[in-house]
């Protein structure tokens, strides 16, 4: 009885949660609201920044700084004209310093480049701009929100399993992540690609540069883990991808110079 009742509320909650995106039209499993994912997002953004200047970490390169300001305002008002609401977000934009290949995008506006993709790949203007526009595309298209509530989903469909089992199916939960986040954050990674170049061409920047920014960072990283177990497309079949896009690109980026 108490299983029926757990696989009920956890059918209705997925059901009730599929939702299809604004942006890229495609059905998303959301159970987590706009307001919740926003102020937990502000909140850690915070708790980042504040744990990076404790450290000494947050950039004080006034020239890097700058630039990445005035690349990254530049999107920000297409980010309104591709989705409206983003027009009421409090963006925010931090330059960590740290030797990590990474940047990201929080729901709500709230973004961080490390210095270290900047540095160790000579990235031109252009090539930071493509980043930065996947990741704005990530929060423009839902994909925090959505990884927030897979992980309730699967969460509750380990309570459920336990249940059912009459054990605690908890150590399962790697094998879960594998069978059902990853091939998700691979779409998820794909439409950022697809709408982050997009983006950066609206706001003038050369969609090329997505190719060769990611024909830098295979140099940088090599191949990395097999498809499958990455959250990530390969770097092979992502400039392949990209370079796809890049003759649908052209005439945004020629219009908007």
């Amino acid at each position: 009885m108490k299983s029926t009742l757990v696989v009920t509320a956890l059918l209705a909650a997925t059901l009730a949660g599929c939702q299809e995106n604004p942006v890229s039209g495609r059905k998303q499993l959301v159970l987590v609201s706009e307001e919740q994912a926003q102020a937990s997002s502000a909140q850690a953004y915070t708790q980042t920044l504040s744990e990076a200047q404790k450290k000494g970490k947050l950039s004080t390169d006034a020239a890097l700084n700058a630039r990445v300001k005035r690349i990254t305002d530049r999107l920000i008002v297409q980010a309104g004209a591709m989705y409206a609401p983003s027009r009421s977000w409090k963006w925010s934009v931090a330059v960590i310093n740290e030797p990590t290949l990474n940047a990201w995008c929080m729901p709500g506006g709230k973004m961080a480049i490390y210095t270290g993709i900047v540095d160790k790949l000579k990235l031109s203007d252009d090539e930071i701009a493509q980043i930065m526009g996947h990741e704005i595309a990530h929060a423009l298209l839902g994909h925090g929100r959505e990884r927030m509530s897979r992980a309730m989903a699967m969460q509750g469909g380990m309570v459920l399993g336990s249940i059912v089992a009459g054990q605690d199916l908890s150590v399962l939960g790697p094998v879960a992540d594998i069978a059902l986040t990853l091939p998700n954050s691979r779409t998820g990674e794909s439409e950022a690609d697809r709408y982050g170049i997009e983006l950066a061409a609206r706001a003038g920047f050369d969609p090329r540069a997505a190719v060769r920014l990611w024909e830098k960072m295979s140099a940088a990283s090599g191949n990395g883990p097999p498809q499958f177990l990455s959250t990530h497309p390969s770097p092979d079949n992502r400039i392949q991808a990209l370079n796809a896009l890049v003759p649908q690109m052209m005439p945004i980026y020629e219009k908007s110079r």
